[in-house]
């Protein structure tokens, strides 16, 4: 009987996880590709990262040291806007 039940509340547990699982973002770019963006208009150290529902926003530094900020479309993955520290 034992041997019936742990596999059974296993099934069931995974049944539970799967539709969690199989949730899709849609389209949304990832965070390492929001980076990827970033890095490639200059930023090399990433102090900050965070997700605001419809862009990404990743803070850090440039090659001089001066702090720049990236707003990255979650959709399309185009840069939305560069503010930097002068």
């Amino acid at each position: 009987m034992r041997s019936f039940i742990i596999p059974a509340i296993t099934a069931l547990a995974i049944g539970a996880a799967t539709p969690a699982m199989a949730y899709d973002s849609g389209s949304q770019i990832s965070m390492e590709a929001a980076l990827d963006v970033a890095t490639s208009i200059g930023v090399v150290t990433v102090s900050n990262t965070q997700f605001l529902g419809d862009e990404w926003q990743v803070e850090g530094r440039d090659r001089s040291g001066r702090w720049m900020e990236v707003y990255v479309d979650s959709r399309t993955g185009e840069v939305r806007n560069v503010d930097r520290g002068w």
